[in-house]
């Protein structure tokens, strides 16, 4: 194959996968320095990417919902820009389509069905073992992906996220609105607690249960957040009500780029399999993570400042967004539990934070 000068890469539609996938942009940049590479992801997630450097540019790729002339000004200008190489991470037929409808040269991906191997002109074969569900970690899927078009990346799958100064900016913005400043959150980094999970109920964890979590490192002199992205100011508020302390909330307050910023600043996440925990896997910040109808095997590198918790039942992992019995995989995590989960790692993680959060009011 010629050596590429123009890469689209067609990037996932979630936040999390969009994180895993930047060791794999990584490894490409690697590869092909003096490359044009642009990665296409969804609107909402282009500040994910901002900063790196290993793309040259970022485009907002069109929801299938925004009309046909949207859909067709996106092709005209991908055909535009004369790409020679489109890498397709997600496995569905239309992003592989709009890479055709695009022009692009050569379109590699993996693929599940005829019409998708059949729009692909480079079929990347996924290992036996993955089964069709994929059972690896993201990291690892782009990397095979990246792999077959020349990388070489598998011996460095950390994550990289950037802070750009406009986003710290905002945070402090927002910050000042609810009295608090960056210097405050230097001298006490955060607990931050993200109950809900765009998925849907089934991911996330009792709301009784969270407040008394937050409670508990609130008595010990915690500066507490609950932090929510669209859809999730009823969850937000539920944890509010049942606590007996009052915490800091940011209701879909904090666009993505001012919630990376947060979140980097933070001493502990708590969440739920959704998208927040992974920022806090980029930033090296320590976690305590609910899983409950998804599997860690498809998130299973990066893990090391993180705490897993999750409970043995035969039903899971199901990957329903909605629990149809007694959402047993969740409930049957206790706060005692995952109170103790948060002292563990915060004791691998630094001794010094986790005994300040023991000293600092109740054990």
């Amino acid at each position: 194959m010629k050596r590429p000068e123009r890469i689209l890469v067609r990037g996932p539609n979630w936040l999390g996968d969009v994180i895993m996938s930047t060791p794999g942009l990584r490894a490409l940049r690697r590869a092909y320095p003096d490359a044009r590479i642009v990665a296409q992801v969804p609107a909402p997630l282009v500040p994910l990417l901002e900063g790196t450097g290993d793309c040259d540019e970022i485009w907002p790729v069109a929801s299938r919902r925004a009309g046909r002339g949207v859909l067709r000004r996106e092709a005209t200008r991908v055909a535009a820009s004369g790409f020679d190489l489109g890498i397709v991470i997600p496995e569905s037929i239309s992003s592989a389509l709009r890479m055709r409808q695009g022009r692009v040269g050569r379109i590699t991906g993996f693929a599940r069905d005829p019409i998708r191997r059949w729009l692909l002109d480079d079929v990347v074969e996924a290992p036996s073992e993955w089964g069709r569900r994929r059972w690896v970690s993201r990291e690892r899927f782009v990397m095979r992906l990246m792999s077959a078009v020349g990388a070489d990346g598998e011996s460095d799958l950390g994550l990289r996220l950037c802070v750009m100064p406009s986003e710290e900016k905002r945070l402090e913005q927002s910050l000042g609105r609810v009295g608090l400043g960056l210097a405050e959150l230097r001298r006490s980094p955060p607990v931050i607690l993200a109950p809900g999970a765009s998925f849907g109920p089934s991911k996330c964890w009792p709301v009784r249960r969270y407040a008394e979590l937050a409670d508990r490192f609130a008595r010990r002199g915690r500066i507490v957040m609950l932090v929510g992205g669209p859809g999730e100011g009823a969850r937000l508020e539920a944890v509010r009500a049942a606590m007996r302390t009052r915490p800091v909330v940011f209701d879909d307050v904090l666009d993505l780029g001012a919630l990376k910023a947060l979140v980097r600043r933070a001493g502990l996440l708590v969440a739920n399999d959704a998208g927040t925990r992974h920022l806090a896997a980029a930033f090296g910040v320590p976690g305590v993570i609910f899983f409950g109808p998804t599997s860690v095997a498809k998130t299973a590198d990066n893990l090391e400042p993180i705490e897993i918790l999750e409970a043995d039942h035969a039903c899971r992992p199901c990957y329903r967004r909605a629990c149809p019995t007694d959402h047993r995989c969740l409930r049957s995590i206790s706060v005692e539990h995952a109170d103790q989960a948060a002292m563990r790692v915060l004791d691998r993680v630094g001794p010094w934070w986790s005994g300040a959060f023991r000293r600092d009011g109740a054990a």
